[in-house]
């Protein structure tokens, strides 16, 4: 199964953490850690293409 589908289901609630972990065999405090630089590095890639247009 696709990992980006895995975790865009958690995202849209349908299914939990637990079970979003359990799917890609990490423990779920990996996964929440996993969650929040994957949420880190698309704030900054936003910020960069703000940055790149209002230049």
């Amino acid at each position: 199964m696709d990992k980006r589908k895995v975790i865009q289901a958690y995202k849209l609630g349908i299914i939990s953490i637990q079970e979003c972990a359990q799917i890609l065999g990490l423990d779920s405090s990996q996964l929440s850690g996993l969650l929040k630089a994957q949420q880190l590095a698309s704030d900054y890639a936003d910020s960069q293409s703000k940055r790149t247009v209002n230049s």
